[in-house]
């Protein structure tokens, strides 16, 4: 059975979208706030009108965020293997009967 889609009318931009998605509404406004925020934000810094050159820079934004975090959770999850296999070799030196046979 496929989820069924929820329709959310968000503003980016100073347009009105209607999306339809299997998320929470919460989540869909979320997201298109996410990219009104950026799109304005560009706008201010760089001074564009073309609405075009301020979407794909908010999306090239995004994805260089999304990217970065990305790195970052990949490094972190590298550690915690790293640790845990640290831990439990320490195990099991220290408890030799728990050693799968």
């Amino acid at each position: 059975m496929t989820p069924q889609k929820i329709a959310v009318t968000v503003r980016i931009a100073g347009e009105e979208y209607t999306i339809r998605a299997d998320t929470e509404p919460e989540h869909t406004k979320r997201c298109a706030k996410m990219v009104d925020d950026r799109i304005h934000e560009i706008n201010v810094q760089t001074g564009l009108v073309d609405g075009d050159k301020a979407a794909i820079l908010a999306a090239l934004s995004i994805a260089d965020e999304y990217f970065q975090a990305r790195k970052e959770l990949d490094e972190f999850r590298g550690v915690i293997a790293a640790r845990a296999e640290k831990l439990m070799r320490r195990i099991e030196e220290d408890m030799p009967d728990l050693r799968p046979s």
